[in-house]
């Protein structure tokens, strides 16, 4: 057993590195910090314990002697500890002196380097930190005690990057121009580097510091100085991202929130999880047992989600049969739910134009449905259209509880904490997350917000609720919303 002392990167989870994260995955207890994002510890095991030791300039969660201690406990508990930290552990992140005494008690530990944070603001607000022909030198300098920093020697470099600088942001402003340096040198403040919100502010050396306060901005904050924030006009990729500022609710099933913040994040997005349902067993399990075991007698299966797909494999995994006892033909309602199908390694017969209801029965008009038996698993309360119209047409319909949607515990806590944070727009990517947020939230919470559905049913319901939908997915996918969304700004 050890400690493992992880760099968390600037902000963005995506920044981890490939060791980081395979460590985060076996981890047995996590230990993280103020700067460390918490969606890294969705990596960690659920088993494993998740300790908030963060420290802000003005509230410590707890002292370094506490939090040295409580490394040192759990690994002689037998347990593998993450002590995750912001940037990387040895760049102002106190990792020697975690090291130093877990070396004092002869515990094992392993150092993992993580983005650092100068490195990030580099990246994010396309300013590099040397250039050839600005820069070939860079200076890191901690800003808490500015009496103890020789100013003479930091003055004089290139360019120089502050940590923790902005409470001192004035006295060293004017330390670096008593020194030499020009009030005129490129200057600028990055909150919360690498991350949807993050807030830069551009000045000069001699009149940043009144920028700051005028602003407002807040710690984290690193501060970078040099001819080389001259460059941020021309390399801004991140800030010029067509939904960077944008905060977007996101209310399905926490397990499948990445399907639509991946790509609402790589646009420059801010996403808030707020999930108003989460995918639960059906209440009674019978029914799809009963038609899985009779699966060779039916001609046509019909999936109408990806959740449909999932759980009829695992009763299918959980029965006495497999694959090879389905001989029907396949219906998906959409590409999502047909590439689900075809991770089985079995192929979709039919795939409507339109992926609602009515188009999936207009794709099955061409065929001969009387005396066909067909089954249909499905979420426990669902349209009624499809069965009813294919039993018009002859067919012999199953159609039986494959799984339910449920309220999640907490979901009025956190749609409240979303809802605090004043985002531009909530997305609902079916008839029950727009209900239920209703149901969490009231209509009245949902003023001023945008609202984005992921077609015709699911607007159907939110307009029933009493909330004016602001765009339509078309194709109704999840790609479609992230570009009805993308398209509204």
């Amino acid at each position: 057993m050890k400690v493992y002392l992880v760099g968390a990167g600037p902000g963005d989870p995506d920044l981890i590195t490939v060791k980081g994260r395979k460590v985060l995955q076996r981890a047995d207890a996590v230990l993280y910090d103020h700067l460390a994002n918490e969606r890294l510890l969705d990596l960690a095991p659920s088993h494993a314990e998740r300790v908030y030791v963060g420290k802000k300039r003005s509230a410590h969660e707890f002292t370094q002697d506490e939090i040295t201690h409580m490394l040192i406990e759990r690994v002689q508990r037998g347990l593998n500890v993450v002590r995750l930290k912001g940037g990387d552990p040895f760049i102002f992140g106190r990792g020697g002196e975690e090291i130093e005494a877990l070396a004092a008690a002869g515990v094992a530990f392993e150092i993992i380097p993580g983005v650092t944070t100068p490195l990030g603001v580099a990246a994010y607000t396309g300013v590099p930190l040397t250039h050839r022909e600005h820069t070939s030198a860079v200076t890191f300098v901690t800003g808490h005690n500015v009496e103890v920093i020789d100013w003479n020697r930091v003055g004089a470099a290139e360019t120089i990057v502050l940590f923790m600088g902005l409470v001192n942001i004035d006295a060293i402003a004017k330390e670096l121009i008593r020194h030499g340096r020009s009030p005129a040198t490129p200057a600028m403040a990055v909150r919360w580097a690498t991350r949807p919100d993050q807030q830069t502010i551009v000045g000069t050396l001699g009149d940043l510091a009144l920028r700051i306060h005028e602003s407002g901005l807040k710690p984290p904050v690193t501060i970078v100085i040099g001819e080389v924030v001259a460059l941020r006009d021309r390399f801004n990729w991140f800030e010029r991202l067509p939904l960077f500022g944008k905060k977007i609710v996101i209310t399905r099933d926490r397990r499948q929130t990445a399907q639509l913040a991946e790509p609402l994040e790589a646009l420059g997005a801010e996403t808030l999880f707020a999930p108003v349902i989460e995918i639960a067993a059906p209440m009674d399990a019978a029914p799809l047992k009963r038609a899985i075991d009779h699966l060779a007698t039916y001609d046509w299966l019909i999936f109408t989600s990806v959740n449909g797909v999932q759980r009829f494999v695992e009763a299918l995994d959980q029965s006495r049969r497999d694959l090879r006892d389905l001989r029907a033909k396949i219906c998906a309602i959409g590409p999502a739910t047909r590439k689900a199908v075809e991770a089985l390694h079995l192929h979709v017969d039919v795939m409507p134009a339109e992926y609602v209801a009515e188009s999936l029965l207009e794709s099955l008009s061409g065929f001969d449905m009387k005396g066909k038996r067909v089954l249909l698993p499905r979420a426990a309360v669902a349209r009624d259209l499809v069965p009813g119209v294919l039993a018009q047409r002859g067919a012999t319909m199953d159609v039986v509880e494959a799984y339910r949607t449920v309220v999640p515990a907490g979901a009025k806590e956190r749609v409240a904490a979303m809802l605090a944070r004043k985002p531009d727009w909530i997305a609902f990517t079916s008839s029950s997350t727009a209900k239920n947020f209703v149901d969490v939230a009231g209509v009245a919470a949902l003023a001023g917000i945008k609202i984005a559905s992921i077609g015709p049913v699911t607007s159907a319901t939110a307009w029933e609720c009493g909330l004016a939908v602001t765009v339509e997915a078309k194709p109704h996918t999840i790609s479609g919303l992230v570009e009805a969304i993308t398209a509204a700004g």
